[in-house]
């Protein structure tokens, strides 16, 4: 990661559609590689987000027991 290249989380979250405080969660679990830098968090601005949720409707209805 260079640092010539970080840019706030703020600006980060802002060019994804997001909010800067999911960022900066992601940032602390570590699924992003962010930078603390004082109080402040930064990220490459070269990134990219990947969302890791399952859209598919796989688990949907996952606790119904099946019809006996």
């Amino acid at each position: 990661m260079q640092i010539d290249n970080l840019i706030p989380i703020a600006q980060y979250a802002e060019a994804h559609g997001l909010t800067a405080n999911a960022i900066r969660r992601r940032c602390i679990r570590g699924t992003l590689p962010g930078v603390k830098l004082g109080r402040d968090w930064f990220i490459s601005a070269d990134t990219p987000y990947t969302d890791s949720r399952v859209k598919t409707g796989e688990y949907k209805d996952w606790r119904k027991k099946p019809a006996e």
